[in-house]
């Protein structure tokens, strides 16, 4: 490439330069506003799609009229144009001044476009001596009757700003020079310094809305000026020069509301505060002032630019080729912080002590709940932990009923503690920072690194929401910095466009990570690719920036018949289908959310079978103690919620709850309790797990409200137990002899019948109770035992007079398949390409 004729912001020649692909630049050398685009842009793009069959206005009529009114202007005095550039551009040739005068240095265009209209130029050239500001008395010594005089105000590459009050006695003294302003950055100074509103008969102000607005790759701008001048330019346009697309975002853009520009301007201006200090800081580096959103730096270190982009992946902008600069000067976009701290490690001497490398991560999120998240990301920590690397789970924020204890008593997420097993890890509480258990429609108990904080509304987490996020991202960051990659869990969709301004866990986590993100889709329940492209078109382009590509996930067939599903969705993202998983029915691994109870299916049953009804609970909590039940050959599970589907089970199951009050009034509203006595009664084996056992009891007491407003019930009186509920919770992993599982509750209960067995924990606190055919306990998980659940089976089986089967009759260990999963996941996935995006070889 010719450098003559070089400007930022080139991904492709810059990347084929680096050796490395456009995404993994961090492009400084182009200027626009670090906030990105505002809110809606995308939207209003989309909608101007369907205006595409038609053609532009001729001269974007109705966006003229727009800015006229803005500017108080009649609207033969604004021209709009494919770019503040081609308005430019025209200028030279439109008006053939005797000659040019510019303001170096300055932007290169001025001069090519007096070079293609043959009208000679001369310059004006700002200098170190007087820190590149211009000096509107020298401006005005300078200039001739006929002249054009081109200026860029705020200047590029200097960034600073000629005050309006200075520039305006000159343009007025000098009225038979044209002066052309070319205020492509004036956005990022107070509005007041802008003179596209002044009427001068020798004043043109040129602007763009692409910088301010970082929509760089449509092209919008206008000039303002005498209806006489802007018809001769108009003349020179010709028809159909701005697009419909380009016309429709301009009107958008021009609609927002002040505050936007507003907290824009200011974010940028602290932006630019920080990097300047900061790079001042580094030997060898000096910061010339700047009114804009870039900097203009002054090095000591030769081919630096060059430098940076071969070692660093970073593209600043080279200032040799501007008049009166040389190869020593170097301008640099502002960006946001984390982007600005990789250049200032990149360019702070070796001696220096930087911050560690973030580790590798990659995230699975999800078109909506139940998605396959949680199962992906323990296949993903299955696959690094197979080759090789040192790998933990991670999921910021879970919503969940079904909970785990880890080894030091803290509480998280169900899947979390089963992506922990695939990575062959012990849970920690870092791994699911805060865990949601929902208690009501409107409120949850927060849990926050394994300890319950305390009861919510929605509103009162949303408000808690900022503190919460910063122990999320210090929990992440010390997880991180202990292993070679990260696999993290999304939560709900990233989608939801109600929740991304308060996210902790989907986006705004990726971005702190710095995770791929593989965004997973369910087939198998209909419009995917909808799902997909829908999702898709609520990220910000940040975001979309952030995603790898798409998973299809659960799909029966052949995954060939999705080609043309998948070169669509490319076609209109541009991101791919990165894999297509099989639906998986008997994984043998544990489900999180309520939406179903297991991924496994049950195994295939004798002629004869033990019939297993499960009372859905409206508050049901840690559902997959029974999962376990569905692998054995002669256990037909049932769920039921209603009392006539109960029947005559041979084994009635009372599981977890997390508000027994309201589940004990939920039994006696839908008529469960009067049969459920009778069945027990009649001699059907009832279980009763956590909460299940509280059910089960006499008396049930929570004076200080620790679970609802309830502070006192009589459950179903099968043992004569009394609970009492109690603010501490009791959260610890217990092996009492032939039983084993984990506590969390809150309860304490105890009995005074002595036909009732207490079985005890090692430090003698009541963990369980059983009568007869009663069996209750308070420890989740003590069905996962393969050899104590067959024997519990064949007392009942016994009690139908049937012969009991003995031994081991089903495996319910996760670790064969985790294994399975995992094949299968690597099979349909191109593991290189997914390490290439995290960054791993």
């Amino acid at each position: 490439m010719n450098p003559d004729i070089q400007h930022g912001g080139d991904l492709a020649e810059l990347a084929r330069r680096a050796n490395c692909a456009p995404a993994e630049l961090a492009d400084f050398s182009v200027n626009l506003n670090p906030a990105g685009p505002p809110p809606g842009a995308f939207e209003c793009y989309f909608r101007s799609f369907d205006l595409l069959n038609r053609y532009p206005e001729p001269h974007a009529e109705s966006l003229v009229r727009l800015i006229a009114a803005k500017l108080n202007r009649p609207d033969a005095e604004v021209i709009a144009g494919n770019g503040s550039n081609e308005l430019l551009g025209l200028a030279p040739e439109a008006f053939a001044p005797p000659r040019a005068l510019i303001v170096t240095p300055g932007y290169l265009e001025y001069a090519r476009a007096c070079e293609k209209a043959h009208v000679p130029a001369e310059e004006l050239r700002l200098t170190r001596a007087d820190g590149f500001r211009l000096d509107p008395a020298r401006l005005a010594a300078a200039v001739r009757p006929g002249d054009l005089v081109l200026l860029g105000n705020p200047n590029n590459p200097t960034g600073q700003l000629t005050p309006r009050a200075g520039l305006l006695p000159v343009i007025e003294a000098n009225p038979q020079a044209l002066f052309l302003i070319d205020e492509a950055f004036i956005d990022f100074v107070p509005e007041t310094e802008s003179l596209a509103a002044v009427r001068l008969p020798n004043l043109l102000v040129s602007r763009s809305l692409t910088k301010f607005y970082a929509l760089p790759g449509l092209r919008m701008g206008f000039l303002t000026g005498p209806a006489p001048l802007i018809a001769k330019l108009r003349a020179r346009q010709g028809v159909w020069s701005t697009a419909t697309p380009a016309i429709e975002m301009a009107k958008f853009l021009l609609g927002l509301p002040p505050e936007w520009g507003e907290n824009s301007r200011r974010e940028t201006a602290k932006l630019r505060e920080r990097f300047a200090a900061k790079l001042a800081a580094l030997p060898g580096i000096a910061v010339h002032l700047s009114d804009a959103n870039f900097l203009l730096l002054e090095t000591d270190r030769p081919g630096l630019a060059e430098r940076l982009l071969c070692e660093h992946r970073i593209a600043v902008r080279c200032c040799a080729n501007y008049p009166g600069l040389g190869p020593e000067y170097v301008r640099v976009a502002v960006r946001p912080e984390k982007e600005q701290d990789r250049l200032l490690n990149a360019l702070a001497p070796k001696t220096f002590a930087l911050p560690r490398r973030r580790t590798p991560a990659l995230m699975l999120q999800g078109t909506c709940s139940n998605a396959g998240k949680s199962i992906l990301t323990a296949a993903f920590c299955r696959i690094l932990l197979q080759d090789g690397r040192r790998v933990a789970p991670f999921k910021a924020q879970n919503m969940a009923l079904n909970s785990y204890v880890t080894p030091d008593g803290g509480e998280i997420g169900r899947a979390q503690a089963v992506q922990a097993e695939a990575c062959r890890l012990d849970p920690d509480v870092r791994m699911n920072p805060i865990l949601l258990k929902p208690e009501s429609d409107l409120g949850s108990q927060v849990i926050v690194k394994g300890r319950a904080i305390g009861h919510m509304k929605v509103r009162e987490y949303y408000a808690n929401k900022p503190r919460l996020w910063e122990t999320v991202k210090s929990c992440y960051d010390s997880l991180a910095a202990e292993y070679d990659a990260i696999v993290l869990e999304g939560a709900g969709s990233p989608g939801e466009v109600n929740l991304k301004a308060n996210d902790i866990v989907n986006m705004n986590m990726a971005a702190h990570a710095r995770a791929r993100v593989l965004l997973a889709g369910d087939i198998d329940r209909g419009g995917v690719y909808a799902s997909f492209l829908g999702t898709y078109a609520t990220l910000t382009p940040a975001e979309r920036e952030l995603l790898a590509g798409f998973a299809v996930n659960k799909f029966r067939g052949d995954p060939s018949l999705l080609a043309d599903a998948h070169s669509y969705l490319e076609r209109a993202t541009g991101k791919p289908v990165l894999g297509v998983v099989d639906w998986q029915p008997d994984l043998g691994l544990p489900e999180e959310d309520s939406v179903n109870f297991s991924f496994i299916r049950p195994a295939p049953k004798y002629d004869r079978t033990l019939d297993l009804a499960l009372i859905q609970l409206g508050h049901i909590a840690n559902f997959t103690d029974f999962v376990p039940f569905e692998l054995e050959p002669d256990v037909t599970v049932r769920k039921i919620r209603h009392a006539s589907e109960l029947g005559e089970p041979d084994i009635l199951v009372l599981p977890g709850s997390k508000s027994v009050a309201a589940d004990l009034a939920m039994l006696d509203r839908e008529g469960f309790r009067p049969l459920i006595r009778e069945l027990v009664a009649r001699g059907c084996h009832f279980v009763g797990i956590c909460g299940g056992l509280q059910l089960a009891g006499r008396e049930f007491l929570d004076p200080e409200k620790v679970e609802s407003g309830v502070t006192r019930a009589e459950p179903l009186g099968l043992l004569d137990l009394v609970t009492v509920m109690r603010p501490a919770k009791r959260l610890c992993r217990t092996r009492a002899g032939e039983f084993s599982g984990y506590e969390i509750h809150h309860g304490e209960t105890g009995s005074r019948d002595p036909a009732v067995t207490v079985r005890r924990a090692p430090d003698g606190s009541a963990i369980g109770f059983e009568k007869g055919r009663i069996f209750t306990s308070y420890l989740h998980g003590v069905f996962d035992d393969d050899a104590f659940r067959r024997r519990f089976l064949d007392r009942v089986r016994l009690g139908r007079g049937w012969r009991p089967l003995g031994g081991v009759t089903a495996r319910y260990g996760t670790e064969e398949a985790l294994n399975r999963l995992a094949d299968h996941v690597r099979s349909r996935f191109d593991m290189k390409y997914i390490y290439q995006q995290m960054g791993l070889k």
